[in-house]
């Protein structure tokens, strides 16, 4: 019989039981996030305002179109990780378990919708 104590038991992990997972990938998100959020919000403004068909052919150009797909990954990402922790940290029982499963399944529909959107113009 192996003799755990309470110490060796809570080692590497948190309240919610995964460890920091959630912290790091949450941390390396938001540094993601930093660097490209600009970079979208120029990408983005510039083809504010143009016309539909204009707008069109700006997002067929590859820097654009992949500044938007890896801002709407990394975002989605990050939004996982932080209501993840947050409907841990509030929520308990089945009713965690729910709120998980359903805000992970949104995150990911986000993404699904949102890189078909961008892949039709692009494509």
């Amino acid at each position: 019989m192996q003799y755990l104590t309470d110490r060796k038991r809570a080692v590497g992990k948190g309240a919610s039981g995964s460890g920091t997972e959630n912290f790091w990938g949450q941390a390396i998100s938001a540094v993601g996030l930093l660097i490209l959020m600009p970079l979208f919000a120029l990408t983005f403004g510039c083809a504010l305002g143009l016309p539909y068909e204009e707008a069109v052919a700006y997002y067929q150009r590859p820097f654009p179109a992949i500044v938007a797909a890896m801002t709407l990954v990394t975002a989605m990402v990050h939004f996982r990780h932080g209501i993840q922790v947050v409907i841990e940290d509030y929520s308990r029982g089945v009713t965690k378990k729910v709120l998980v499963i359903a805000c992970t399944a949104l995150a990911y529909t986000i993404l699904a919708v949102g890189l078909y959107g961008l892949a039709r113009i692009a494509f």
